[in-house]
Parts: C-alpha cells; sequence; structure tokens
C-alpha cells in the first residue's frame, strides 16, 4: 500500500491518518473542502498532494494516477441540533457512496470509511462488530446506511470494504466543542469548567494511534468488516477530567453535575477492539496522559 486517498484530512482523525502515513513512507493526496481555513492541520510534505472538493463534487472529480486505498472520513454537520436534520445527514449518505465510485475511479482496491460509536444508540456493554445497532440520532442512522450501502456498492464494484467505528478521539486539531478542548481551554484560562456529573465510562484514544490503526485496516483488514475504533479501556469520564486538571492547573476545581446528561446520554462507551488487533495487529501505544501531554 502506497498511494493513498484521505478525506476529511484536515480534521483531527483526519491530519493523524496523514501524519502517520507519511512518517510510513506513503503518498498521501487530501480532499479537502474548497477554500479550507485548515490547511496547516496537515504537514509540508513533497509526498502530500492537496485536491480541493467539495463534498457535493464528488460524483465529478477526476484525479491523476493510480492509488491504492480510499480512507474516506468527510462527513457534513457532526455537532448540534444538525445531526438530526434528516436532509442534511441523507445528503451524506449519498456522498458516501459517491466517494466509493470515486475510489472506484482513480483504481482503489479498498475503501475504509468512518463510522460512529452512535450507531449503536445506548449500551451498557463493550462495543463489538457484530453487537446488534441501535442508533438514536440522524447522524447515527445516517453513518448506519452509509456503511452498509457502501459496503454493497464496493462488493459490486470488486473493492474490499472495512467500516470504522470511531468512538472518542482527542489530539492535535481536535474540534472546538468537544469536551476535552473545553476543559483544556477553560483550565488554560483559569475558570472551572463546568460540567455534568461526568460518571460515563469513556474510552479514549489518542489521534495518532487512531490514524495508524486506519491504515492498519486499510493495508490489513477482512473484507466486509466492521471494527470499533477506541483504547479498548474505559474509565469514568471524571478520571479524565481530573487527570487534565492535574496537568493543566491543579488549583482550579472542576463544577461537576451543574449540567445536565443530554437526552439519551450513553453511559458505557468502551470499544472492544480485540477483532481489530487479531486481524490486523494494531494495539494502541500511547496512554492518556502522554496524549495530553502532548499537544496542550
Amino acid at each position: 500500500m502506497q498511494n493513498l486517498i484521505v478525506t476529511g484530512a484536515t480534521g483531527c482523525v483526519g491530519s493523524a491518518v496523514v501524519r502517520q502515513a507519511l512518517a510510513q513512507g506513503m503518498n498521501v493526496t487530501c480532499i479537502v473542502h474548497k477554500g479550507s481555513q485548515r490547511l496547516s492541520n496537515l504537514p509540508e510534505s513533497e509526498r502530500m498532494h492537496i485536491a480541493e472538493c467539495n463534498l457535493t463534487d464528488y460524483s465529478s472529480l477526476e484525479l491523476q494516477g493510480q492509488y491504492d486505498a480510499f480512507i474516506h472520513l468527510s462527513w457534513e454537520k457532526t455537532y448540534g441540533a444538525s445531526r438530526d436534520d434528516a436532509d442534511i445527514q441523507t445528503r451524506n449518505i449519498q456522498y458516501t457512496l459517491d466517494a466509493v465510485k470515486l475510489a472506484h475511479r482513480c483504481g482503489c482496491k479498498v475503501f475504509v470509511g468512518a463510522g460512529s460509536q452512535a450507531e449503536y444508540g445506548v449500551q451498557s456493554q463493550n462495543l463489538t462488530p457484530n453487537l446488534p445497532v441501535s442508533p438514536e440520532s440522524g447522524y447515527g442512522i445516517a453513518k448506519y446506511a452509509a456503511g452498509k450501502l457502501s459496503s454493497m456498492l464496493c462488493k459490486s464494484l470488486g473493492i474490499r470494504h472495512n467500516w470504522v467505528r470511531i468512538l472518542s478521539v482527542f489530539g492535535p486539531n481536535d474540534g472546538e466543542n468537544t469536551l476535552i478542548s473545553y476543559a483544556i481551554r477553560e483550565l488554560k484560562a483559569g475558570r472551572s469548567p463546568e460540567l455534568t456529573k461526568c460518571e460515563q465510562i469513556w474510552d479514549y484514544l489518542y489521534a495518532d494511534d487512531a490514524g495508524d490503526a486506519i491504515l492498519s485496516v486499510a493495508a490489513n483488514g477482512v473484507d466486509g468488516k466492521t471494527y470499533p475504533l477506541g483504547s479498548g479501556q474505559g474509565r469514568k469520564l471524571s478520571e479524565y477530567i481530573e487527570e487534565i486538571r492535574q496537568i493543566i492547573n491543579p488549583s482550579v476545581k472542576v463544577q461537576y453535575g451543574v449540567k445536565d446528561y443530554y437526552p439519551h446520554q450513553p453511559m458505557h462507551l468502551v470499544a472492544d477492539i480485540s477483532e481489530l488487533t487479531n486481524d490486523t495487529g494494531w494495539q494502541p501505544r500511547t496512554s492518556f496522559e502522554e496524549g495530553i501531554r502532548s499537544f496542550v
């Protein structure tokens, strides 16, 4: 596997995939939104190329050269009320199918799509590849549909398909709206973060480990398989927050319980990564503390 296409390359996971691919000597073509303000998230390299194209135009995009694998991470509207906007989320399903067709035009033999823990809905056990799903948000429903339909399309086109259901990833280029980003921002400013009780059992994975995992799936995943992606270890959310507080500003107290949980708040989000490890050899390398210290 030498030549990759990556969509959503400027995000937290996408930029990590690019960093890891370049470190492994691969050539990467990054498909980014036209006029993207986040190109600085990408490293400079002679082996990295930029193709500006919006999701709406994947169906007409032509790329020069032959490619081995297509990693599709781009998705329109992942936060807030838009997650339940049926029209927006339905469009994302079509964009995913357009990405598969683009992969086929580029000669790719592998398509790896980014799913989400939202596909599982509310669960009380570790998330396995074959655990029955019950998505409750429009976002989760659309991710599940995109995964199943893109798998069908890949099969008809002779492309190996894998779907990676990503749990919680943190690290460089993380979005401003994530819990980790909010906690870091408030603590650096000397303010007390206002949070829920943070009793959830959560699974956090450092971005570069996530990027390496996705590349491992692209190289060695079993055709048709879905892989939950996390560290495989769960802890109370409050324990992660306290670890961040000790690293950044131990003198500031955190206000727990001042905010309500979201409706249908999952209280247990931990990935079972045993099949991922067995199939690809991948294992996480970076502890939560090491990850936080690396970029704060």
